[in-house]
């Protein structure tokens, strides 16, 4: 080959290499724009404007250096912008792409924390109203996503705080079957009633719940017939539970508690029968 033609080709290599170097140069200066971008809208705690930012940067460069923190943050970005359902999505969605991420124990925590907040409505904030007497559902699933990043990550640093949130919602799913239970009686629905009560004291100790449990059962038992069963509850009752409201000085069980008057409140009938 002609040493002016391998002159040539040599520039036209060396030309080449410089043009795709710039345009990555480029491509990851802009990326790591959008990331820093979205980053400041994370800190003046405009999540909705971070959730697009997230979003955008992530369909632009799917396989760029930001694109799995972008996904991480994003969870977070729905979680703190009252969209959980959105969080609880996104949540999923990284668990399922990245099992093995080093921060995928944070998408387990962002994903409890999203069920945990969901029931925090304008009702809710509107009204004073007893959380048990809200639909469990959301607690249930906030429980059963914090047991998974405590059984898969023991060790997590978000663990301590899943712990105090899980005790947490197992005295108020407790308090939510006793609200169900006492409802069944006073309906008539004894035998409901009875295994509301008896689901606690089974599955639930070490609640605040356990001692309505067992006088929902000594309740729902006599009301029943079944006297034997609503002895041996009452039994367990006034033996750890003596100063119990349902039993009296002699550690007799009261008259029943469930019976609710039918008088309604204000707030009964301006919601409906929704609340009070």
């Amino acid at each position: 080959m002609p040493k002016f033609n391998y002159i040539l080709l040599t520039g036209v290599f060396f030309f080449l290499s410089a043009c795709n170097s710039d345009k990555t140069d480029d491509i990851e200066s802009t990326e790591l724009a959008y990331y820093e971008s979205a980053q400041s809208s994370l800190r003046s705690n405009n999540y909705a404007n971070a959730v697009s930012k997230l979003q955008f940067l992530e369909a632009r460069f799917p396989f760029g250096r930001y694109a799995q923190q972008a996904q991480l943050e994003i969870i977070y970005a729905y979680y703190r912008s009252a969209q959980p359902e959105a969080a609880r999505a996104a949540a999923d969605r990284f668990i399922r792409l990245h099992p093995r991420h080093p921060n995928v124990d944070y998408a387990y925590y962002l994903k409890g924390l999203a069920s945990f907040d969901e029931d925090e409505n304008f009702l809710a904030r509107l009204f004073p109203m007893d959380p048990s007497t809200r639909d469990p559902g959301a607690a249930r699933d906030s429980f059963n996503d914090f047991d998974q990043l405590i059984r898969r990550f023991p060790n997590s640093e978000y663990a301590p705080d899943a712990q105090k949130r899980m005790q947490y919602l197992r005295n108020l799913l407790a308090a939510s079957e006793i609200n169900v239970a006492r409802y069944y009686i006073h309906r008539g629905a004894y035998v409901a009633a009875a295994n509301r009560g008896r689901y606690v004291f089974e599955n639930l100790q070490g609640t605040a719940a356990v001692p309505d449990a067992l006088a929902v059962m000594v309740e729902a038992y006599q009301l029943l017939g079944m006297e034997d069963l609503a002895n041996d509850a009452l039994l367990v009752l006034s033996a750890n539970f003596p100063e119990h409201d349902s039993l009296d000085s002699n550690g007799q069980f009261r008259s029943n508690k469930s019976v609710k008057s039918s008088g309604k409140s204000w707030l009964n009938i301006i919601t409906f029968g929704l609340m009070g």
